[in-house]
């Protein structure tokens, strides 16, 4: 179980009360699959992502991406309990869509990058980006846990 000092505690939930759904979670899957072309083999079913603009106008790309983003809501209303909170998430990850558990990672890089470019320095300081990218590393290690 992680430890959460409470400048952490409000450094992520203060950013996460920010954070447009709707906004970030279509910008990041769609960063993820443009910067990561080889993710695309999970989203086959989501038609056409054969160039940046496609996948920038999916709307499939955008729905999912706002499906990710309330995966992290869950996460962040159970921050004492991410791991369990996760169980179905990462069985359903591992076991039926078979995800390289590495694109976990370069996904929470990829909404990281979104949330600095949209916020700036003044409000995505160094102080929440460290509290934040600690939360992404243990909602990673929850969503790879029944890879073990």
């Amino acid at each position: 179980m992680v430890e959460w000092t409470e400048a952490e505690r409000k450094a992520i939930v203060g950013l996460w009360s920010k954070i447009s759904v709707d906004e970030i979670g279509p910008l990041a899957l769609a960063r993820l699959l443009i910067v990561n072309p080889w993710t695309q083999r999970h989203f086959d079913k989501f038609g056409n992502l054969s160039s940046p603009t496609a996948i920038m106008g999916n709307a499939k790309v955008a729905q999912h991406g706002r499906v990710v983003m309330g995966g992290l809501d869950r996460a962040v209303k159970n921050l004492d309990n991410i791991k369990d909170a996760y169980v179905d998430l990462s069985h359903m990850h591992s076991e039926k869509l078979h995800v390289d558990p590495d694109n976990f990672r370069l996904l929470g890089e990829c909404i990281t990058v979104c949330v600095a470019a949209k916020f700036g320095p003044s409000v995505f300081t160094a102080e929440v980006q460290e509290a934040w990218q600690k939360f992404l590393t243990v909602v990673v290690s929850a969503l790879r846990r029944q890879y073990h």
